[in-house]
Formats: C-alpha cells, structure tokens, sequence
C-alpha cells in the first residue's frame, strides 16, 4: 500500500435533495461516512474527487478521510455516477479499525493472454469478473491480484480457488462453500482460428 490517498471534507449542515443540487450547482459533492460512531454528512471539491478516482487503487485502499482537519481512515464503499455525464453525485465512506477485518472488492489484473498455451492457438480470453471481494484486516489489503493466464488452454478455466492470493487474505464467495467458486476467466476459440 505505498500510495496513500486523502480526501478532504468538511461538514455539510444542511440535507435534502434541494441542498445537495445546490452543493453540485456549486462545484461540491455530497457525502457520508459511517461506521464506528455516527454518521456524518460531508461535502468534498467535484474535482479534486474526480482526480483521485482517476486511480484505482483508491477502490482498494485504506483512505484518509479529512473532516474538519481531524483524518479518520476509511475506505470508499459506493460511488455514485452520473448515468450521461462525467460527473460523481455522491460518495459514501466507511469508517474502519485497523484491528477489524473488513470486506473490499479488489481488482483483478489479468497478466500473459496472450502468451497462453491458449493465447497462442488464437485463443480469446473470456473474463467473467473484473474484482472480487476479499475479507482482511487492513493492513493485508492487496491493490490488486493478479491472474496469470499462462497455462490457460482453450476450453479451461481459472477459479476463484485457483488464485493465488497474498497471506492472511481470504475471498468472501468462498467462505459460503465450493458451490460459490466461479470462474474468473474462461479461453474460447476465436471464431476467426475456428473457420
């Protein structure tokens, strides 16, 4: 976790649908952090928001929330979006205790397709996920794990058992049982290698 991220906040005092037009109107985002205490409405700069989702290590980072000059860790737990324009219309925040294990859905980077055994018969990676949600204390969140399809052949698939994931890290889905270890990424025959 060598990257850090800070967003800056202050209280917002005022609620509702009206306010929070008014606070976007003027270049503002809403927001809350909950969790371990009360729960507190915010209001963060569009832009500098905007920068820091930019980078996706912020989906899977522990945060510092600054509120009012005092900085709680937290991560991001939802981001609302504006479904046409580029614009983030709320954010929520989760308060965490670095002696809890919490719950993140980190993503997935999927390294050597096309140096596959599959890969090099014009096969076509087929990925089923993008992250997956982990369960850890804090301090063992990975930015991201890593699939390595080296060995993938056409008509196989990676699992969720078959990642190779960092100590003391588990995947949620499979805490409930073997019936939830879904593929992650499939090798299909490219139509084109089939004709």
């Amino acid at each position: 976790m060598s990257n850090v991220f800070e967003f800056v906040a202050e209280t917002r005092k005022d609620f509702g649908k009206t306010s929070a037009r008014a606070m976007r109107r003027a270049g503002n985002i809403p927001a809350v952090i909950y969790g371990h205490g009360e729960p507190q409405m915010l209001s963060l700069n569009h832009n500098e928001v905007v920068k820091h989702l930019a980078h996706e290590e912020v989906y899977s980072h522990i945060l510092d929330v600054t509120v009012d000059g005092k900085t709680e860790k937290a991560i991001l737990k939802d981001v609302q979006r504006h479904p046409a324009k580029v614009r983030v219309l709320h954010l929520d925040f989760l308060r965490i205790n670095l002696a809890d294990r919490i719950k993140v859905h980190v993503p997935l980077h999927f390294v050597n397709e096309h140096t596959s055994i599959g890969g090099k018969k014009g096969g076509v990676a087929a990925h089923t996920m993008a992250s997956v949600e982990v369960f850890c204390l804090p301090a063992f969140l990975p930015e991201f794990i890593e699939v390595n399809l080296i060995m993938l052949d056409v008509g196989h698939s990676i699992h969720l058992s078959e990642l190779s994931l960092p100590a003391n890290v588990q995947i949620v889905a499979l805490t409930h049982g073997i019936e939830h270890d879904l593929a992650v990424v499939s090798m299909q025959a490219s139509k084109v290698a089939a004709e």
